[in-house]
């Protein structure tokens, strides 16, 4: 009994459907397969990813490994410096953005004494890159921009690890 009711809801649905005889699968399919994938373009996006774009450097400027050790390192020597010494130190390295934000900071307020690590570089763009530095509290992040060519500190913070 159950068997004759599922049939004909089953018939009933084909009918007010407008599928009845129809052959299964996909209808008012494409006489030709769907390409997502060129054959004329060399990469159209979807087998490899985009290359990671690699800083540029104008000649005789320091790379950004070099900028962000030297801020790192200027950033770690707060101790037995006064505080214009020490903001001194980090002047050379940074933005005029950054250094605005850093002038009157206490330098005794910095969570690190020394730099454990190289600098690791995570570029973004051609003149955006963020590098990471272990610290013997945790990691010191820093964002370089390139200024006319030349890379500066413009953006500093810290995780605790």
């Amino acid at each position: 009994m159950l068997a004759v009711v599922v049939l004909g809801v089953v018939g009933a649905a084909k009918v007010f459907s407008g599928s009845a005889g129809a052959e299964p699968g996909l209808n008012g399919a494409p006489d030709q397969p769907i390409l997502t994938v060129s054959a004329t373009i060399a990469n159209d996006g979807l087998a490899s990813p985009e290359p990671t774009p690699s800083p540029k450097v104008s000649p005789g400027t320091a790379v950004p490994a070099t900028v962000a050790e030297a801020f790192g390192r200027a950033w770690v020597n707060h101790r037995d410096v006064t505080q214009e010494e020490w903001y001194a130190g980090l002047i050379p390295h940074c933005t005029e953005t950054l250094a605005a934000k850093l002038a009157g900071v206490d330098p005794a307020g910095v969570p690190a004494e020394r730099l454990t690590g190289e600098p690791v570089l995570i570029p973004y763009a051609d003149e955006i890159v963020d590098a990471t530095i272990r610290v013997d509290s945790g990691l010191l992040r820093l964002r370089l921009t390139a200024v006319d060519g030349r890379w500066l500190v413009d953006g500093i913070d810290w995780e605790r690890g």
